[in-house]
């Protein structure tokens, strides 16, 4: 099945180059690929992807670079990674955590998995909290950082009874399935979230089946829906390690909450490659 459409005639519609800062000034930032087959001309042909809009709220919100992580790999891959990194932003995608991984039950037939990336990404996240490094998780992300810490999931939140449906309306397009706020969520008093939108509510355009089940071990609720489903946590003490349940890199930038989220995600990341180049010249440093 093809899920990425990437015909001539689309590719030809974007800039193939686009202005930049000088490379130096920017924090290396990670995004973990899914595995997915690339509909072209020639045929169907397996690939590495990340949707375009996280490598934009990268670039542009978060003022970093994109280095793209394939989805192959391991612990120890994942290691090498983050000690080559400043950020890790974990993207959202259509697949569901294998539920062994926080030792569920068998998922409903048909649903889709990306063994592959489950591979690289829950290490990945693991490491990436060792090293203090600054994570932002978004939709699957979120799913993923609660499996790696040792939570639990619940794989159709919208099957458990007085739940929402929070797969969304089927709308026709990705722009109207993306920009549509499905629910308000209230946020926790005095937590990061609340003091970064100086408000007590947000309304989100949370599109997901998959959820948070039990919260793992040391993670904080910074919001939550009407029907009780977490949406969005931190782990207090960390530098910057934010999960959120919802899609804030769909036209972050109208979104005063979004822009704030990822300038504070890349101004994390600088700060870490500040860190990082400060002890990499002391070890340097025959004296």
């Amino acid at each position: 099945m093809s899920l990425v459409d990437a015909s001539l005639d689309s590719l030809s519609k974007e800039p193939c180059v686009r202005p930049l800062k000088p490379a130096k000034s920017f924090a290396v930032i990670g995004i973990p690929c899914c595995r997915r087959e690339i509909a072209t001309p020639t045929g169907n042909h397996p690939a590495h992807a990340v949707v375009k809009k996280y490598v934009d709220a990268v670039l542009d919100g978060a003022g970093g670079m994109p280095f793209l992580i394939p989805a192959e790999g391991d612990a120890d891959w994942a290691d090498a990674f983050v000690a080559r990194i400043d950020g890790l932003l974990m993207p959202g995608s259509p697949s569901n955590v294998e539920p062994h991984h926080y030792d569920g039950t068998p998922s409903l037939p048909d649903t889709l998995h990306d063994p592959a990336r489950d591979a690289i990404a829950l290490p990945l996240l693991r490491a990436a909290v060792k090293a203090d490094l600054p994570v932002l998780a978004i939709c699957r992300g979120i799913q993923e950082l609660n499996v790696a810490l040792g939570g639990t999931l619940y794989q159709n939140v919208h099957l458990l009874p007085g739940r929402l449906d929070h797969r969304g309306p089927q709308l026709e397009t990705v722009d109207e399935r993306y920009g549509h706020r499905a629910h308000g969520v209230a946020l926790t008093a005095g937590g990061t979230f609340e003091k970064l939108a100086g408000a007590h509510e947000l309304k989100v355009n949370s599109l997901h089946s998959q959820g948070i089940d039990r919260l793992a071990s040391g993670l904080f609720v910074e919001a939550v829906a009407p029907d009780g489903q977490i949406e969005a946590v931190s782990l207090p003490g960390a530098r910057f390690l934010i999960g959120v349940q919802w899609h804030p890199e769909f036209r972050f930038a109208e979104d005063p909450f979004s822009t704030k989220l990822f300038a504070a995600f890349g101004a994390a990341c600088r700060d870490y490659a500040t860190a990082r180049s400060v002890i990499a010249s002391a070890s340097a440093d025959p004296l």
